[in-house]
């Protein structure tokens, strides 16, 4: 059974008006994934008041801690000393949205106590399956 940990944050959604709107969301990592991390928003602040879940890189996480990063529908860069904003791109707009770089860091700092920062191919199912399928060729 893979593990999953689970971690709740407080983000602030930036409005089209520039205005803040403090959210609640869940950042998810699990084994089974492990190159990927989950950010979940709750149904109130969908189009189609469904929970949105965003699915990325755990490395462009990394990276967008200290550095701008990502060049397809999920931009992150550092915003001052302590937040961080992730840029999320769809079809029917874009949203912004800010973190406690804080939050970011301990969740990411807790996914590598779950899978090791370069343990990530190790751990996949289909390397095992490709290793048994070929003999350890």
């Amino acid at each position: 059974m893979a593990v999953t940990l689970e971690q709740s944050a407080r983000a602030r959604l930036i409005t089209p008006e520039g205005r803040e709107r403090t959210i609640p969301v869940t950042l998810r990592y699990t084994a089974a994934d492990p190159l990927a991390v989950q950010i979940s928003f709750p149904p109130e602040v969908s189009l189609d008041g469904a929970e949105v879940t965003w699915v990325f890189g755990r490395g462009l996480l990394e990276a967008g801690l200290s550095a701008p990063a990502g060049t397809g529908d999920v931009h992150i860069w550092p915003c001052g000393r302590a937040r961080t904003v992730l840029e999320f791109h769809a079809v029917h707009g874009l949203a912004l949205v800010q973190f406690d770089r804080a939050a970011l860091r301990r969740f990411l700092m807790r996914s590598y106590a779950v899978v090791g920062a370069g343990d990530e191919e190790a751990d996949s199912d289909l390397d095992r399956g490709l290793h048994q399928l070929l003999g350890g060729v």
